[in-house]
């Protein structure tokens, strides 16, 4: 098959679709602003640690990412390869299901027991981000690009919720600490797991042009002429260096307001809900948006999002407050997700976007880890508001280089020219 007809699109759509939901449905059950950190202060872990998780994350993610391209630059069978490195995922989840279900460990170092599964996690992680974005590409027409990623994390989103419910419950049951975790890593296992044999069924394009092999040389020459010639990304690049901030933001939130209000662990399946509810939405209007105006802006309300969810978190002294901060925390990271994959796309235009997917997520990783160790040094030092005020200011500077430095890639030729315009 050359080019994908309309019933080709529908039907990945619809696949997509059910993929996200069972993505969005199991990663309820280990989300990096609520069921992580929480877990791990409930373990014993130290703050440090808890801190770090979002953006620990990232770099885990970022590590394999670029390697992860140079190995499968040559390989034409995008869907097996998308549905293979999805299953690295699995082992890790399994692990942290079968030792806190089953095994239950307490005590001063049975965070650590997790710790290994969630460092196993996102490495696997980083294998799939840029095999994902490879095939993704090749499963949708561009001029739909918008409204597919759009409706699709949407649905991701209704998943999160319903995943959110089964939380609550689950972590309001009799079932003891950390039995109640473990057993909802076997929900999240599994919904994995059907979410990746989804993608047999997904129709692929095939490129116009033969396939053409190269070599590790000719890779990163090309790696080298994109970060040298094409400045507007750089520029993207320098202002997401910036927004790094946002991760150990993420980690904090749950964890400095419960230490403010003493809320229950079990309101993170609150937490949850409402989350997914306010990614949904923003999801599906960030993808029309970024078709209509551009992707750029999509990403910029996103990162608008975050601030107002530093700034309530700063002055939140109710439950009503900490619940609007998980809805700007939605709203951001919805209205990410499908503007960050669709600028990937625009900045690569005719070239390998799995490449660009990789150049992004491993340049920002050292400003990533940056981030978390200042982070902690002023949370130890000063306090969390102080963490607060510092994560705000940089904020602010990050949106406002993407808004006056940064120009949409669909306004701008250099991604297929190569220079600036």
């Amino acid at each position: 098959m050359e080019k994908l007809t309309k019933k080709d699109h529908k039907q990945n759509l619809i696949l997509n679709v059910f993929h996200e939901y069972f993505w969005g449905f199991g990663l309820a059950f280990h989300t990096t602003y609520a069921i992580v950190p929480l877990f791990l202060k409930s373990l014993g872990a130290p703050n440090s640690v808890v801190i770090s998780v979002a953006g620990l994350f990232s770099i885990l993610v970022a590590l394999p990412e670029f390697l992860t391209t140079v190995l499968s630059r040559n390989r034409s069978n995008v869907k097996n390869l998308a549905i293979g490195v999805h299953l690295t995922a699995l082992p890790p989840i399994f692990m942290m299901w079968f030792v806190f279900a089953f095994f239950a460990p307490t005590g001063p170092s049975a965070w650590i027991y997790y710790y290994v599964c969630f460092i196993l996690y996102g490495f696997s992680v980083g294998m799939i981000i840029p095999i994902w974005a490879g095939f993704l590409r090749q499963v949708v027409k561009d001029k739909d690009r918008g409204r597919f990623f759009g409706i699709s994390f949407a649905f991701n989103s209704v998943g999160g919720f319903f995943g959110g419910i089964l939380v609550k419950i689950l972590l309001s049951s009799s079932l003891e600490f950390p039995r109640n975790f473990g057993w909802g890593f076997s929900v999240f296992f599994v919904s994995i797991l059907i979410a990746t044999i989804l993608f047999v069924w997904m129709k692929v394009e095939k490129p116009s042009a033969p396939f053409v092999q190269k070599t590790i040389r000719e890779f990163l020459k090309e790696t080298k002429h994109i970060l040298s010639k094409q400045y507007n990304f750089r520029r993207y690049l320098i202002s997401r260096a910036i927004l790094t901030v946002n991760y150990p933001a993420i980690s904090l939130y749950a964890v400095f307001m419960q230490d403010k209000l003493g809320f229950d662990v079990s309101e993170a399946g609150i937490f949850t809900i409402i989350n997914v509810i306010a990614y949904g939405f923003a999801s599906y209007f960030a993808g029309l948006i970024g078709d209509r105006y551009g992707h750029k802006y999509a990403i910029t309300l996103a990162y608008i999002s975050n601030i107002l969810a530093v700034i309530v978190a700063l002055s939140v002294n109710t439950m009503a407050g900490v619940y609007l901060v998980f809805v700007f925390v939605g709203i951001g990271m919805g209205a990410f997700m499908p503007s960050a994959m669709n600028l990937v796309y625009s900045f690569a235009g005719k070239r390998d976007g799995k490449l660009y997917m990789a150049l992004i997520d491993t340049s920002i990783a050292p400003f990533t880890l940056l981030s978390i160790i200042l982070a902690g040094i002023i949370t130890q030092a000063l306090g969390a508001v102080w963490t607060f005020y510092f994560i705000g200011l940089f904020l602010l500077l990050g949106v406002l280089m993407l808004i006056f430095f940064v120009k949409d890639p669909a306004d701008n030729d250099e991604h297929t020219n190569n220079i600036l315009v």
